[in-house]
């Protein structure tokens, strides 16, 4: 019998569950801030990773007006809005880079024997602080975006766009799900990892852009296609919405989902061993 087969599966309320998570929450957050200069320092990176992307779109339409009839502030907007979705993989999920390591080393065996949903307990283990640079950096440039594309701000506008950053956001969490769980059947997964976690950086970019190909792959294999290009429509192309976007929010639960059960199905089948 496998070690994880043996899980509590009592079920908890959203509210147990949610106190947990702020217990261990501050734990994190006070073992990050004895090492502020590494948090700093962290934070800058991020900045001026971020940074580097926007300066890339100045250089580009330097040269160009338009891409295929995208200019550069619905590029800007689109830029802005996948790193507001980005941001809750970076912050909430940053674990999974190191679940390869502990299944390896059989130091996952820890998490199979407590009263608790195994994934939640392994998930909310870590908060990368450095996500929150992100965030900002990418509520900076959306706003910016935003107001030279005079985009309404209405109610209803404010809700559609949360209701889409939501549905986003759970497309690349599932995705690093997804990725990270093949630990448990391949020894070398991180280089899956790396290579899943690198498409985020055409999200940034209209998928209509790319040749029908890359376009099939972008959104019905890997749908980075709906961190950004199908969630914006509603806002950049209202007159002209796709039935994918109004779908994203329903597609991405399904894909968070599906992404959720296969983790799982790897961790009910670990046997301690880190083979």
């Amino acid at each position: 019998m496998n070690a994880c087969t043996n899980m509590v599966s009592k079920k908890r309320g959203l509210g147990f569950y949610l106190r947990i998570y702020g217990k261990i929450l501050v734990q994190d957050l006070k073992s990050k801030m004895s090492y502020r200069a590494d948090f700093i320092i962290s934070t800058i990176g991020m900045v001026i990773s971020n940074l580097t992307g926007f300066l890339s779109f100045a250089i580009l339409f330097r040269n160009f007006s338009s891409i295929n009839g995208w200019t550069v502030y619905e590029m800007l907007f689109l830029y802005g809005f996948s790193l507001i979705a980005l941001t809750p993989v970076q912050c909430f999920f940053d674990n999974n880079w190191n679940l390869r390591f502990m299944v390896r080393s059989g130091d996952f065996i820890k998490y199979c024997f407590r009263p608790i949903n195994i994934f939640f307990y392994y998930i909310s283990e870590v908060f990368d602080v450095k996500g929150l640079g992100q965030l900002a950096f990418g509520i900076g440039t959306l706003v910016y975006a935003w107001g030279k594309l005079a985009i309404p701000v209405t109610p209803l506008v404010i809700v559609e766009l949360l209701v889409f950053l939501f549905a986003a956001s759970l497309f690349m969490i599932a995705i690093m799900n997804f990725a990270a769980a093949t630990c448990f059947w391949i020894i070398n997964s991180g280089y899956f990892m790396v290579v899943m976690f690198r498409f985020k950086d055409y999200a940034k970019y209209p998928a209509s852009i790319f040749n029908g190909f890359f376009r099939i792959i972008f959104t019905f294999v890997i749908p980075i296609a709906f961190i950004a290009y199908y969630p914006s429509l509603a806002l950049l192309r209202p007159e002209n919405v796709p039935l994918l976007t109004w779908l994203s929010p329903l597609i991405g639960m399904f894909f968070f989902y599906l992404s959720y059960k296969f983790w799982m199905l790897g961790a009910r089948k670990y046997d301690g061993t880190g083979s």
